[in-house]
């Protein structure tokens, strides 16, 4: 082999520029997606970007995946629809809506559809997978996938009944995206925040197991060695008689008692008996 043929070989990408590759081919059109998956500017570009981050904590698993878009993509839509963004300040009030009326109203409809239909809608008629495809990736059936797209469809045709054709709802779910002017970070930015994310978690993880080690420590340094037999319970003991009562004194008893008294308090004749 010449030096020219080795010279025109490809070189192998790093995984840093292969990654950047598949960000700057798809993150685009995943931001325009997930924008009409919820209706939220900024909640599209933070979901498109935690999934790229992860990706990229993944990125020998991704990077071997069949459809390494389709991965990011199934990643973005989890965390777009997930439920607890409604708690957070920043997503409790609706973000303006589009100006054009004919979008507000098309945006209105897909956000009235359940997550689960809008997001077989999107898939199905908005990116173009087939319906096997659509299944797998919102993991239902591919009955149940073809139930929710007949249902979207239709509630979408009763708002908009000029969209009942397929492929004009396919063209009014592109343009209404393309409209909207959203931009997503740059590739190494994306980079820098996953690897500082799996930084601190491995920091955090590393942290818990040396929590959890000592604590097991401690509990086996000052557990008992032997066992302890409970202490039973306080019980009245039955069957003794009652202590007797002192009586009245016999005639000896009080003359007795009587001699006693009249004794001194103190002497050798309380110490020794007289003798008789």
């Amino acid at each position: 082999m010449t030096k020219s043929q080795i010279s025109e070989q490809p070189t192998a990408l790093t995984p840093a520029q292969t990654f950047d590759a598949l960000y700057a081919f798809c993150a685009p059109a995943l931001v325009r997606q997930t924008y009409l998956l919820t209706g939220r500017r900024e909640l599209a570009r933070e979901a498109v970007e935690r999934a790229f981050q992860l990706a990229w904590q993944r990125w020998p698993e991704v990077a071997q995946d069949r459809d390494p878009g389709g991965w990011v993509r199934a990643m973005a839509y989890e965390y777009a629809l997930s439920p607890w963004h409604s708690f957070r300040p920043r997503y409790r009030h609706p973000e303006p809506p589009p100006a054009d009326p004919a979008d507000r109203t098309l945006l209105s409809a897909l956000l009235k559809l359940p997550p689960s239909y809008r997001r077989t809608l999107i898939l199905y008629d908005g990116v173009g997978l087939d319906l096997p495809e659509t299944a797998a990736e919102t993991e239902a059936s591919t009955p149940a996938t073809a139930g929710r797209l007949t249902r979207a469809r239709a509630e979408v045709a009763a708002l908009l009944p000029e969209l009942a054709d397929p492929a004009a709802l396919h063209r009014r779910l592109l343009e209404l995206a393309s409209k909207e002017h959203l931009r997503a970070a740059k590739p190494p930015a994306v980079r820098t925040v996953g690897e500082r994310r799996n930084v601190f978690w491995t920091r955090a993880a590393i942290a818990f197991t040396v929590t959890i080690i000592s604590a097991t420590t401690l509990t086996l340094r000052t557990a008992p060695t032997h066992y302890e037999p409970p202490i039973a319970p306080a019980q009245a003991v039955r069957g003794v008689p009652p202590a007797g009562v002192m009586g009245p004194l016999s005639q000896e008893e009080l003359v007795l008692r009587a001699k006693l008294h009249g004794e001194t308090s103190s002497g050798p004749e309380r110490l020794m008996p007289a003798a008789r």
